[in-house]
């Protein structure tokens, strides 16, 4: 399957954000890669994609009690 990258924007805004949400994200099949940059005013969740849809990684993030929408490229 072909690797995508997705942008969301979410409140993810410092380390412990970063904490809480990364059991969730590992654990989620068909991301290979993520990232938060917490200094960016719109906290941009990175993740490079290996099968995972857009809506598979919203149900996540929401599932760690943050929220996130799609970032507008």
């Amino acid at each position: 399957m072909e690797k995508k990258e997705f942008q969301f924007k979410t409140n993810i805004n410092c380390g412990g954000c970063v904490a809480k949400v990364t059991p969730f994200l590992n654990d989620a099949e068909g991301v290979c890669h993520w990232e938060v940059d917490t200094n960016n005013k719109d906290k941009v969740l990175t993740i490079k994609s290996d099968g995972i849809t857009q809506e598979q990684i919203i149900e996540t993030v929401q599932k760690a009690g943050f929220k996130i929408e799609l970032l507008n490229q």
